[in-house]
Formats: structure tokens, sequence, C-alpha cells
């Protein structure tokens, strides 16, 4: 428990930060939007970049545990898109809600506490939860958004923009050009490497400061289905995840407990950071942040004693 409240105390302190500075006026209106602008071009891409830039493909690829997070958050994130276009939401939002229930905080709450819980051992697969996740799945959330977006009723022409709209977007580059790097074989260069590093250190602050000035204006935005996400969340994710690392796949302990509690944790940033860059409805999206993120401190720890950590 102490592990658990040691990461995730930060977590609300940076968010309370957000919203007392927003309240008592030392951030102004634009503030959330800005610095949420600040992270989506400059401080996530650089975060992204440098983590696939310095990966191997050896390191990467564990079949075992990449297809049990893989098919947890997949499953997770295309039932509660269904859901939600059956509730006539456009695509867009859609896809949006898919991410909040389906987008877990491998990077800030996920690498630190596989740290404690499991060793050195236990920060290489939060870092490849963290690629699915930072990079896989939110690129097929941004897809869907741009695919909404599109006006065009051409297939060819709206898949065009898409294209192009993606070939934009740093989210979706970033990743890609550090796979890239990666191939070749190169070590980035040290001032590249430290910069990279700098500022995508920055990424997550600056979210969770965006988070709480956006919470500490009144929303009138919708908040139906926030429950049926944070279910999804916190209990079908890391049932499905841990079905198929522990009973499919058979993987070795270390990695079985890294792929539950890696699924077990409460929804990131990205969801709320994609909802404003793009200008969605983003009162759902703080609010099932704020709730798993509060509640996963008693899922995690459900885990952990079944781990018998």
């Amino acid at each position: 428990m102490a592990s658990i409240i040691n990461v995730v105390l930060p977590i609300f302190a940076l968010i309370l930060v957000g919203f007392f500075c927003r309240r008592v006026g030392c951030l102004g209106e634009t503030a959330s939007s800005e610095l949420n602008k600040f992270v989506v071009w400059l401080a996530l891409p650089a975060l992204l970049f440098n983590v696939t830039a310095t990966s191997s493909w050896a390191q990467i690829w564990q079949p075992g545990f990449v297809i049990s997070v893989t098919i947890g958050c997949l499953l997770v994130f295309v039932a509660t898109v269904i859901l939600s276009l059956r509730r006539r939401r456009p695509l867009a939002d859609a896809s949006i809600d898919g991410l909040s229930a389906a987008y877990a905080n491998t990077g800030y709450i996920g690498i630190p506490l596989c740290k404690l819980v499991f060793g050195d051992a236990g920060v290489l697969p939060a870092i490849v939860a963290t690629l699915i996740v930072a990079c896989a799945l939110f690129a097929v959330g941004v897809i869907l958004v741009e695919i909404s977006l599109q006006e065009s009723k051409r297939p060819h022409h709206a898949a065009g923009k898409v294209c192009v709209a993606l070939a934009k977007n740093p989210l979706i580059v970033a990743p890609i050009l550090g796979a890239c790097w990666a191939a070749t074989g190169i070590a980035l260069p040290a001032p590249v490497g430290e910069f990279m590093s700098v500022l995508g250190t920055a990424a997550t602050p600056c979210a969770l400061v965006s988070l709480g000035a956006f919470l500490a204006h009144k929303h009138a935005g919708r908040h139906q289905g926030a429950g049926s996400m944070v279910l999804a969340k916190l209990v079908l994710q890391p049932l499905v995840t841990a079905f198929l690392a522990y009973r499919v796949f058979q993987l070795p302990t270390m990695l079985a407990n890294s792929a539950l509690l890696l699924s077990a944790l409460p929804t990131g940033t990205g969801p709320f950071m994609l909802a404003s860059f793009y200008r969605r409805e983003a009162a759902i999206v703080s609010r099932v942040i704020l709730i798993t993120t509060v509640v996963s401190v008693l899922t995690v720890s459900v885990c952990l004693v079944w781990m018998g950590k």
C-alpha cells in the first residue's frame, strides 16, 4: 500500500496545483489549452521518440506479454467504442471514450510502480507496455478521430486527408522516427538524448497541471457512461489480461504479474490531451481519469495482495 500511495500521491498533487493556481488566478483562462499544446507538440513527442529510439527489438519483443497486454487494451477499446456509437456518439468522441477506458497510465505510474514491486527487472515490461499504450493504442485512437473529422464522402479523398493529417501529427511521427533510428543500431548522440530526455520529462507534470486547470472550470459536459468506462478500465481489462498471461500463454511469474499490474492501472492523461487537442468534449475524460486514479489505489492493492507482494 505504501508503494502505491508514494506513486499516486504526486499525481493528485500536480492536478491539485493546476486546479488551485487556476482558481486563484496564477494561471489564466487559456492555461489548460496552452499547456496541452506544449505537451502534444513538444514534450510527449520527445518522450515517445526517446523511448523508441533507445529500445532494441530483442528487448521489446516478448510475444506472450505483448499479445496479452495488447488484446486486453484493444478489447476494452473496441467494446467501449461500439457502446458509445450505439449511444449515437460521433466516431471522434467514441474513439476518445475508448481510449478513456483502455489507456492505462503505464508511463508515470506503471514504470516507477513496477520498479518498486519487482525491482529493476520490472522496468522493461513497463516500458514495453508503455510503447503498446502510448504508441499503438494511441495511434489507433488518433486514426479513428481523424477519419471521423474528414468531411469528404469519397473514400479515396478521405483516405488521402487522413494520411496527410497523420503525417502532420507529432504523436504519430515521433515514435515512427524513433523506431527508424533504433533500427539503424546507432546510439543517440549524447546532447540529443539529453535534450529529448529533459523535454520528455515535462510531458507528465505539464499534462497533469493542465488537467487540474481544466477541472477548475465549471463544465456542463456529459458524464453519462463514465461508470462503464471506469469498470472496463479497472475490472474488465485486468481480467482479460490476466487470463491471457496466466492461462493462455503461461508467462513466467514476473512477466505475468507485471502484465496484470500494468493493466490494472488508472487511465492516463493521453485521452484528455487528445480531447483537448481536437477540441472535443473533455469533461467525461477528466472525470474518468480522476475516478480511476482514486479507485485504483484499492484495485492495484488487491492485485499486489493476490501476488503475495
